[in-house]
């Protein structure tokens, strides 16, 4: 069940799936004044966090981003990293997430920062797969939820994922989780195709409670190190390490493992 609700003071607006926050938006300022102009991304999503390092060093390194790939749309926070000249088309399965997006009476990222951007309903393992682009940066947030789709994270799916992507892209996994350690699991995958792989847990002064800025953990990956750009230069990226774990595919994946390394912080 999805849910818009705002904090008790009424100063920002959220989108809850469950007990997760897929977004959230400052809607007025501390007085009760509306707040105006282009929003801001919060959550996990804000300026300066893993997720924005990686796409600035993803533009960066390409010298442009000319097509981007957003899977998973959330409250629409990520089109707010979308610069002019881009082209970001957001891969949704869930019909209602994609209302509540596109409302402004609900959220403005979408209305404010990309208003034509292409909205693909499906499974993106599928829907990605049938793309005719290719992609310069493809970013998978689908991870989050308490239950995760795993199927997004094999060996076949990285490969569909790679022949979208440019020769010298970038794919970036936000897998932030409570229950699950993905970090391992993307390395062991990524390792099967030879993918040089980084991977950073947010560690910025940040209080959820004042701002909504969540710290996140992001890998990302490329077919050459020199891809991953200023990444590697920058401050708490490492390479990541598969750790003994087996690389998931269709036909094996271990949820328990994954559950038992993040409970005893392996």
């Amino acid at each position: 069940m999805h849910r818009v609700v705002e904090t008790t003071n009424g100063t920002h607006r959220m989108l809850m799936h469950g007990n997760t926050i897929h977004g959230a938006q400052r809607i007025r300022e501390a007085d009760g004044a509306p707040v105006t102009g282009q929003p801001e991304p919060l959550t996990y999503y804000y300026f300066g966090g893993p997720i924005s390092e990686a796409t600035m060093a993803a533009r960066a390194a390409a010298g442009s981003l000319n097509n981007v790939a957003v899977v998973g749309l959330g409250a629409g926070s990520m089109a707010c990293h979308r610069r002019d000249g881009e082209t970001w088309t957001f891969f949704e399965i869930d019909p209602e997430v994609v209302r509540l997006a596109r409302d402004p009476n609900m959220f403005r990222f979408l209305s404010s920062c990309a208003p034509d951007a292409p909205i693909v309903l499906g499974d993106a393992r599928l829907t990605l797969a049938a793309s005719p682009q290719q992609f310069d940066l493809i970013v998978l947030d689908a991870f989050s939820s308490d239950a995760i789709p795993t199927h997004l994270l094999t060996r076949e799916a990285l490969r569909s994922y790679l022949a979208r992507l440019a020769p010298h892209g970038m794919l970036v996994m936000h897998i932030s989780n409570r229950h699950l350690e993905l970090a391992s699991v993307v390395a062991a995958v990524g390792a099967t195709e030879g993918l040089s792989a980084l991977v950073k847990t947010d560690s910025n002064q940040i209080d959820f409670t004042s701002d909504l800025r969540a710290a996140a953990m992001v890998a990302a990956l490329a077919r050459n190190e020199a891809d991953l750009g200023s990444l590697l230069g920058t401050p708490g990226w490492e390479k990541a390490a598969a750790g003994g774990v087996v690389a998931w595919t269709d036909d094996y994946s271990d949820i328990i493992g994954a559950m038992l390394r993040k409970k005893l912080g392996h």
